[in-house]
């Protein structure tokens, strides 16, 4: 098994995997892994050859979990190619589906986000308004422990100092109160009472930094890396 793949990066498997009726126990572990994996660099470039040593299969057998996994809409698989089309990479992606409680939020559809690789960017855009919206003007549809947490980490912005910010500052708000209530939903309660105003900020601007394709799932797990890493 290839060392430089093993990482001691915590996995991650949200309730929209482990609750899957779709899906077998080993493609819930793969996907668990793939997580592991890509807490380092947003993505996760292991071989099938890494996961069929690792859970004792035919790499025949990692090949239809993998594609399982994409056609449900849980990953998202990338292939470089140089110019004789030769494979010469492969970038694995995580795609973000963390669930909704009780279909509280306007942008719930089936207890689950409406998020995956075949959501446009103004839908996303409309998700992270549509929560920002409740946190702003209608707080009581919000869950009262995760508006506490905003409330310690100064994040519940009200009308009036929404006037006098400006619009690329606004939009910085809104997508890190988004990322955080998807870790909130995501099973990661634990931690978010842990977070901390600067380091959420910071951690921001840094992936900024990378111009990441999938930039809101590069800081969910960046944020996640982060504390996790702290507890051991």
């Amino acid at each position: 098994m290839n060392e430089e793949n093993k990482v001691n990066y915590y996995s991650i498997i949200p309730a929209t995997i482990r609750y899957s009726k779709e899906l077998k126990a080993n493609e819930k572990l793969l996907y668990g892994e793939i997580t592991a994996l890509a807490n380092k660099y947003g993505y996760c470039y292991a071989k099938n050859r890494y996961f069929a040593e690792l859970y004792h299969v035919s790499t025949e057998t990692v090949s239809r979990w993998f594609s399982h996994l994409q056609e449900l809409g849980f990953i998202k698989i990338e292939i470089k190619r140089n110019e004789k089309k030769e494979i010469i990479a492969r970038y694995i992606y995580i795609v973000d589906k963390p669930y909704c409680v009780n279909n509280q939020y306007p942008y719930c559809q089936g207890n689950q986000y409406y998020i995956d690789e075949k959501i446009k960017e103004n839908n996303i855009n409309k998700n992270i308004d549509d929560l920002f919206y409740l946190i702003i003007n209608n707080k009581s549809k919000v869950p009262k422990d995760f508006y506490k947490e905003l409330e310690r980490l100064e994040l519940n912005y009200t009308t009036d100092i929404i006037k006098i910010m400006q619009d690329k500052n606004i939009q910085k708000i809104k997508e890190i109160i988004f990322t955080i209530f998807c870790i909130y939903q995501g099973g990661f309660k634990d931690i978010i009472t842990q977070f901390e105003r600067n380091t959420l900020i910071k951690l921001y601007d840094m992936c900024k930094e990378h111009k990441t394709k999938d930039f809101l799932n590069y800081y969910k797990q960046s944020i996640i890396n982060q504390y996790t890493e702290r507890r051991k």
